[in-house]
C-alpha cells in the first residue's frame, strides 16, 4: 500500500476550503486515501468576503464535492444566476445588454449572428439569441419547482455569501477527514534543495509534507515571500484597484423581487455591482483611486444605492490585477488572491480558485515527480489568465464614454492590450467565428513570452484558449458594445430590415413564462426563504 501524499493548505477562505473540499473528493475514497490534507488558518486574518458571484463551472465543483444543492443554496442564502446585465457601459445614457449563460444555436451552420449583422439592430443581440435576458427581466428564475411537470431548465450559476460558503466547506471537509487547525503561521524550514519542508506555528505545531498550497491571498506568505515568485502587474489594462461595499438587508428594504441576474453599471470611475442575496442585496463600487478618493468613492456609492444606505456601514476592499509569474513552484502551488487576480467584472475570483483546485487534482504528483507536473499546470492557468483578462480588457476598450477623466484615459490606446487590439482588427475584416476560438492567434499578435513557462524552454507567447469565455461570450460582448455597425453600413448598406427573435428562443421565452414561478416564489418553497414581501 502506497502512503497518502501529504498536502497542507495555508490559508482559509473560499479557495482554501474549496481546495481542501475538492481534493478531498476527487483524490480519495473510502478504500484508497490519495491524499492526507490538512489545513491551517489564521484566526485573526480578516476574511474578505467578496467574489459572491459565480458562472456555470461552480456547478463541476459542487458535484464532484456531493453537495445538494437545495442544502448549498440554504446554508450560502444562496439565488441563481442567469446573465450579467452591463447598463451605460457604452454611452452612459441607460443604454443596456445582457451576457447571458446560454445561447440558441442554429444547425448546421449557425448564421443567427450574421442575421443580426445584416439587420437594422432594433433589437439586442442577445435578445434574438437567448431566452435568457427577457427572462431575467420578468424575474424569472432558472429552473422549475420540484415534481413540475416537463423539468424546463436553463445553465445557470449562482450568487452566495461567500463566507458562509467556506464555513460550509469547512464543515464537509472535516467532516470527511480533513484536518483543520486555527492557527499563526511562524516561519517556514526549507530543504537545502530549495523545497518547503514545513511550517511551524505560535501553539507550536510543525506540519511537514509532500506539497504545501498558499491560500494567503495578497500577502502570498509561501509563494512569494518564500519562494520569491513576482508578481506580474497588470494595472496597464485594467485600472481598477478597489472596491467599496454596502450591504442591504431585506429586513430594512425589499425591492419586491430577488433578480436573477448580477447588475453591473458602469459609473464615474468603474462600475457598480448588485447581487441579491436570499436575505440582502449587495451594492460594490469597483473604481480606480488615481481617479476618485474613498470619501468620494463612499458618496458616489451611497447616492447610487439611494436612501435604503443610509446608516449602513460601508467597507473598502483594496485589491491588485495580476498574476503569479508561477502559479506552482517546486512543492508549492498558489491557489486564489496569492496566485491572481482579474478585477470581478466577470465574476471569475472564485472561477480561478476551482480551475486552480480542479487542474491540482487532474496533476496531482501521485508518484513523487512534479516538474513535469508543474509544467503543464503552469502553462493551463497562465493561459487562462491572459485569457480573462483580454476578455474584462475588451469591455472597457469598446466604450464611446468620455465623459470624465477616467474614461477618456480607458479609451487611450495604450489601455487595450495588444491580443486584443489584433482580435478587433481582424474582426473588422470578417465578423468572428468558431474556427477564431480554436487556433486564437491572429496577424499582430505579440511573441513575447509566457513568463510563466513552468520548465525552462518554453517560449511559447500566451493564447486565448477559450477555456472559459468562447465565441458567444465574445459576441455577447462585441454586439452589445455595438461593434461592427460602421463595417456593417459599408457591408450590408443602411436601409436593412428589423432584427428578428430565433423562433426557438421565442418559444423558449414562452415556456419559461407558462412552466417557470418567479425567483424569489422558486427559493421560498424550496429554500424556505422568508417572504419579506408579507413581513
Amino acid at each position: 500500500m502506497i502512503a497518502p501524499k501529504k498536502v497542507v493548505i495555508v490559508g482559509g477562505g473560499s479557495a482554501g476550503w474549496m481546495a481542501a473540499a475538492y481534493l478531498d473528493a476527487a483524490l480519495n475514497t473510502p478504500d484508497l486515501r490519495v491524499a492526507d490534507i490538512t489545513l491551517v488558518e489564521s484566526p485573526d486574518v480578516p476574511r474578505i468576503g467578496v467574489g459572491e458571484a459565480t458562472i456555470p463551472s461552480i456547478n463541476h465543483v459542487l458535484a464532484v464535492i456531493g453537495l445538494d444543492e437545495t442544502e448549498f443554496l440554504e446554508r450560502v442564502d444562496g439565488t441563481f444566476k442567469h446573465a450579467i446585465k452591463y447598463v451605460n457601459w457604452l454611452d452612459g445614457n441607460g443604454e443596456a445588454y445582457y451576457h447571458a449563460f446560454g445561447r440558441r444555436r442554429t444547425e448546421p451552420l449557425d448564421v443567427s449572428a450574421e442575421n443580426w449583422l445584416k439587420s437594422d439592430r432594433s433589437l439586442p443581440f442577445s435578445e434574438t439569441i437567448s431566452a435568457q435576458p427577457a427572462i431575467c427581466e420578468q424575474f424569472i428564475g432558472p429552473k422549475a419547482l420540484p415534481g413540475s411537470p416537463g423539468q424546463l431548465e436553463f445553465t445557470y450559476a449562482f450568487h452566495m455569501n461567500a463566507l458562509k460558503f467556506a464555513d460550509y466547506l469547512c464543515e464537509v471537509a472535516t467532516g470527511r477527514g480533513v484536518r483543520h487547525h486555527l492557527d499563526h503561521l511562524t516561519n517556514v524550514e526549507m530543504t537545502e534543495a530549495g523545497d518547503i519542508a514545513a511550517i511551524n506555528t505560535r501553539d507550536g505545531l510543525r506540519l511537514d509534507a509532500d506539497l504545501f498550497i498558499d491560500c494567503t491571498g495578497f500577502g502570498a506568505l509561501l509563494i512569494e515571500k518564500q519562494l520569491g515568485v513576482e508578481w506580474v502587474d497588470c494595472s496597464q489594462w485594467l485600472l481598477s484597484d478597489r472596491a467599496v461595499t454596502i450591504q442591504v438587508p431585506y429586513e430594512t428594504h425589499y425591492p419586491g423581487y430577488v433578480r436573477p441576474n448580477t447588475l453591473a453599471t458602469a459609473v464615474d470611475a468603474g462600475w457598480i455591482w448588485e447581487i441579491p442575496l436570499q436575505n440582502r442585496r449587495a451594492w460594490g463600487y469597483v473604481h480606480s483611486s488615481q481617479f476618485l478618493g474613498e470619501d468620494a468613492a463612499e458618496r458616489e456609492l451611497r447616492e447610487f444605492v439611494g436612501p435604503i444606505a443610509d446608516g449602513l456601514d460601508a467597507r473598502f476592499v483594496p485589491f491588485k490585477v495580476g498574476y503569479r509569474a508561477k502559479a506552482w513552484v517546486r512543492n508549492c502551488v498558489a491557489i486564489g488572491l496569492s496566485a491572481g487576480f482579474i478585477e470581478p467584472l466577470e465574476s471569475t475570483g472564485l472561477y480561478l480558485s476551482d480551475l486552480a483546485t480542479v487542474m491540482l487534482s487532474e496533476h496531482f504528483p501521485l508518484h513523487g515527480e512534479m516538474e513535469p507536473l508543474a509544467f503543464r499546470y503552469n502553462r493551463i492557468i497562465a493561459d487562462r489568465f491572459h485569457e480573462i483578462l483580454d476578455f474584462i480588457n475588451l469591455h472597457y476598450c469598446l466604450t464611446r464614454r468620455e465623459d470624465n477623466d477616467y474614461w477618456r484615459e480607458i479609451r487611450r490606446p495604450e489601455r487595450m492590450h495588444d491580443r486584443v487590439r489584433a482580435k478587433l482588427e481582424f474582426w473588422r475584416t470578417k465578423a468572428p467565428s468558431m474556427p477564431d476560438f480554436e487556433d486564437a492567434w491572429f496577424t499582430g499578435q505579440p511573441e513575447a513570452p509566457l513568463p510563466t513557462g513552468g520548465l525552462p524552454g518554453d517560449h511559447r507567447p500566451p493564447i486565448d484558449t477559450a477555456g472559459v469565455f468562447g465565441l458567444s461570450s465574445y459576441e455577447a460582448i462585441l454586439y452589445g458594445m455595438d461593434f461592427l455597425r460602421e463595417e456593417c453600413d459599408r457591408w450590408y448598406g443602411k436601409d436593412r430590415p428589423p432584427s428578428r427573435v430565433l423562433e426557438p428562443v421565442a418559444q423558449r421565452v414562452a415556456a419559461a413564462r407558462q412552466h417557470l414561478p418567479r425567483h424569489d416564489e422558486w427559493l421560498r418553497r424550496v429554500c424556505g426563504m422568508p417572504d419579506y414581501g408579507a413581513l
